[in-house]
């Protein structure tokens, strides 16, 4: 647990680290990916959208003090994608030292990804998952790797719904949220638990940003046609979340902090953990499940034809 009241002030020098950061033309991956480049560290951003990409880069090319931002083209709702960006990575660097899975897609009408899979389980957890085995040996060609993945308070409404993951019967939006980051967690501490067991330095964190005001909210409202509902996230946005920057703090301490550790899950420590500096957090029991962990990888690995080679 952090001893003092962390900022990305407290981000130590970056110069020689590669990041790739999903999600990184809004929101917390783009706050992430300015404070990240700020400090010296060479931000790939990977981003579905090539124009909001395109706009966010210059950004952070802005902010960058040390090696030129890149970006990455990644549909994590397409394992096709998904293995063209890692391919793409592969050929032009050497090595990930932190690799933050951030990006995310919340509430949204019932959608499939192109692999046929519920929206939220299929972004959220299911590509990353690949992403990360996908990359693999690039986090393993650096000295000591993180991955970082972005969960959400919302995981405390989350079931495993085993028997049907996609919700093809009965959808609802919003405990498939829950799921999805339950997922997440899942995912994370299960990546760590595996790399301790092989004795390799990879390190796996997960944090969540408490209410940070992000293009998010309002993202699901929108897909629906909600225009209303869409104005009103935003409104509760400027009126009660903190800033994208401070909710970035979580993700960002598990990313640099050499008191970061892993198997640990970041969060505001203010009241219901919903703003405030980072710390250490308690995830639900459900996300400490080690069956559970064991049970969504076996899955995973099914579904997406992706297995992690840690040596």
């Amino acid at each position: 647990m952090t001893t003092h009241a962390w900022t990305t002030q407290d981000i130590s020098d970056q110069q020689g680290r590669t990041v790739v950061i999903t999600g990184a033309n809004s929101g917390l991956g783009l706050a992430s990916a300015e404070a990240l480049a700020r400090h010296g560290a060479q931000v790939v951003m990977a981003c579905r959208s090539p124009e909001r990409g395109a706009t966010a880069l210059e950004q952070v090319r802005d902010a960058a003090t040390g090696a030129e931002p890149r970006l990455l083209q990644l549909d994590l709702a397409d394992l096709s994608s998904i293995d063209s960006a890692a391919a793409e990575l592969a050929g032009s660097v050497d090595h990930v030292d932190v690799l933050m899975n951030n990006a995310g897609v919340m509430a949204p009408p019932f959608m499939t990804t192109a692999d046929g899979h519920e929206m939220q389980f299929g972004t959220n957890h299911l590509g990353h998952f690949a992403f990360t085995g996908r990359i693999l040996p690039l986090l393993s060609a650096a000295p000591a790797p993180r991955v970082v993945t972005t969960s959400s308070n919302m995981h405390r409404i989350g079931t495993m719904r085993w028997d049907d993951l996609d919700w093809s019967n009965g959808y609802r939006k919003w405990p498939a949220y829950g799921q999805s980051k339950l997922a997440n967690l899942l995912f994370s501490f299960e990546l760590d638990r595996r790399a301790r067991a092989a004795g390799v330095p990879l390190l796996s964190m997960a944090a969540h940003p408490g209410y940070a005001s992000t293009h998010l909210q309002a993202a699901g409202p929108e897909l629906a046609g909600r225009r209303f509902t869409a104005r009103v996230m935003g409104l509760a946005n400027t009126l009660f979340a903190q800033s994208a920057q401070d909710g970035s703090l979580p993700q960002l301490l598990a990313a640099t902090g050499a008191e970061a550790v892993g198997g640990c899950y970041y969060g505001p420590g203010g009241p219901a953990e919903m703003r405030g500096h980072p710390q250490i957090v308690q995830p639900t029991k459900a996300a400490l499940d080690t069956n559970s962990w064991d049970r969504l990888w076996q899955v995973s690995e099914e579904l997406t034809g992706v297995t992690f080679d840690l040596g």
